[in-house]
């Protein structure tokens, strides 16, 4: 069977009814390979990350390593949202320099007023009181307080990138929240939403079920799939 595609907003509307435990659920069952991302940290730890992904991919060198009339935030950023930068993820990969800031409150303006849906990196960022004035989400490795730019240099947009060992291609869907970050294959994503409801359903029943089972009687299952 094969499940209708849903509009941007029917999409947002089922992310917004589970978790990121719910999502690795559902990916499990289709999938074996790791898809998701652990120990970040975000300003705005309740917001829902949720859209397409478009990707930075950035380089371990100086900004004088390389052209700065091509290798600049600024171009790469308007280069990886295109023409309709509403409701994407902007993914930036710092390739291996997880404790060095890729961005702060300043060049990451242009995520609200592009009006993407948020940022997610395996980096650091900065100026994490800045960044809670903005309605987008962010999640990260932690808070910098020194620009990376003399270690890291932005270098390429929307090609794959590798974040804690995940692969992320751009129009992959991100969902992240307060317990960590999944990655969702683009051409799967309303399967995907569609089975974290079912576990969803499947837990609240398990729920039901472990509140009954003190009493008299055999109970009725074994338990099996319990999460």
């Amino acid at each position: 069977m094969v499940t209708p595609q849903l509009s941007p907003e029917d999409r947002r509307a089922r992310a917004e009814q589970v978790s990121c435990a719910d999502i690795v659920d559902a990916l499990g069952r289709r999938h074996r390979h790791r898809a998701h991302l652990l120990d970040l940290v975000s300003p705005t730890p309740g917001r829902l990350l949720f859209g397409p992904a478009v990707t930075i991919s950035f380089f371990p060198t100086c900004a004088a390593a390389l052209d700065p009339a091509v290798h600049n935030f600024r171009s790469l950023f308007r280069s990886a949202v295109g023409d309709e930068p509403e409701g994407k993820v902007l993914v930036l990969a710092s390739n291996g320099h997880q404790g060095v800031s890729v961005g702060g409150g300043t060049k990451l303006g242009r995520i609200h007023h592009y009006g993407l849906d948020g940022v997610l990196t395996d980096g650091r960022l900065r100026d994490f009181a800045e960044l809670q004035t903005y309605e987008f989400a962010a999640y990260c490795s932690g808070e910098a307080l020194e620009a990376g730019g003399s270690v890291i240099t932005p270098h390429q947009a929307n090609v794959p990138v590798v974040l804690q060992g995940v692969g992320i291609m751009p129009g992959d869907y991100i969902f992240a929240d307060g317990s960590g970050a999944a990655i969702i294959p683009g051409a799967e994503v309303d399967e995907v939403l569609l089975g974290a409801l079912a576990v969803r359903e499947e837990d609240a029943a398990f729920r039901e079920q472990i509140a009954n089972e003190r009493g008299p009687g055999p109970l009725d299952t074994p338990g099996a799939g319990e999460r």
